[in-house]
């Protein structure tokens, strides 16, 4: 069994990767943190289990090292192509935080990169993976709970001046986009992860909160393939926090009972429609997998699927689903229509929705 060698780029987040890297000490050792800001990259990796090297940019020379398997792309997002591009390009697998890209045209040149380069590449969406969540993935696998009707998602938290204070948040050129895009994301993963693909998306967005370029209150109405409905609520203006996914189906009513930021995780609630199921839904509970959850669990996965030559855990083919939603609801917003999915060459927002 291979322990794969990583360099993370950025010591900002990568500090929570290093944390589920380090979780994982048998089957990857982070080699390099690399950051311009040579404290940080020292400060970080002294975290590092067994410690690590330090690189101070994002280079040729990194990317050359022999000793490298994986670079985990931990910058802001409007650097988030070309580094992982360049990655690719280099022989190596890559890890890429959220937001992929920014465009579903940007998804599909890198998902042809990664083809010809023969390398994974696997976006992060480790809030998926949680217990609260792999129960209700459980339940919903085994047909049991019959039609889905309707599912909420709201994604409620406080962000102000300070959050701000960070140069390219907030702005369009750099941050990519608003609360949809950076904060709500995670939410609205384990919708589709949990109910499938979208047939039509209508959103509104404003700047309710903070004198910003990007939105930070917003709302979205999905016609899901299946027939359910689905709204989404946002806002980084709530006196308190927190992250609530509630489907409501033909047997049983799921609510999501997780921390604010990793709403995946145990408690949920499963509460049958017909007080009599109770007996059938504790049995069935009963046989929902649990394990590892966050970064921890979508590491472990990596690894399994490179060993293995299967499918990361996240594929570049979800993330584009992801960044098709954000699209379909910024133009949506834009316009005033309604926005039919899936987003091809031929739509006007393909290659970017700023």
């Amino acid at each position: 069994m291979k322990r794969y060698r990583v360099a993370i780029i950025g010591a900002g987040i990568g500090a929570q990767h290093v944390r589920g890297f380090n979780a994982n000490p048998d089957l990857f050792e982070v080699a390099v943190i690399c950051d311009r800001d040579q404290a940080r990259a020292e400060a970080l990796a002294k975290q590092v289990t067994g410690g690590a090297g330090v690189h101070g940019d994002y280079d040729a020379s990194l990317l050359a090292r022999t000793d490298i398997d994986i670079i985990d792309i931990c910058l802001p997002p409007f650097l988030h192509f070309d580094a992982v591009r360049q990655a690719l390009e280099a022989g190596k697998h890559v890890i890429c935080e959220k937001p992929l890209c920014g465009s579903v045209a940007e998804a599909d040149e890198l998902a042809a990169i990664a083809s010809r380069a023969g390398r994974v590449l696997m976006p992060i969406f480790q809030v998926r993976f949680g217990n609260g969540m792999a129960r209700a993935r459980h339940l919903l696998a085994t047909g049991a709970l019959g039609k889905v009707f309707l599912a909420t998602v709201e994604t409620h938290w406080s962000r102000g001046a300070d959050y701000y204070a960070i140069k390219w948040r907030g702005t369009k050129a750099y941050e990519l986009g608003g609360a949809f895009l950076g904060h709500a994301i995670h939410a609205h993963d384990m919708l589709t992860t949990l109910l499938g693909p979208i047939k039509s998306v209508s959103g509104a967005t404003a700047i309710r909160v903070n004198p910003i370029e990007t939105e930070d209150c917003g709302g979205a109405l999905l016609e899901m393939q299946s027939g359910a409905i689905a709204s989404l609520s946002v806002t980084l203006g709530s006196a308190n926090e927190f992250t609530r996914t509630r489907i409501m189906t033909e047997n049983v009513t799921i609510e999501s009972g997780g921390p604010v930021y990793m709403s995946s995780q145990a408690p949920w609630s499963f509460l049958p429609r017909a007080p009599k199921d109770q007996a059938w839904l504790d049995a069935a509970l009963a046989g929902a997998p649990s394990g590892k959850e966050g970064f921890d669990a979508q590491l472990a996965l990596l690894h399994q699927a490179l060993e293995t030559g299967g499918a990361p855990p996240v594929t570049v083919a979800e993330a584009r689903q992801s960044l098709e939603l954000v699209t379909a609801i910024y133009h949506s917003a834009r316009t005033g229509t309604r926005v039919e999915l899936p987003i091809s060459a031929g739509h006007p927002a393909y290659r970017g929705w700023n």
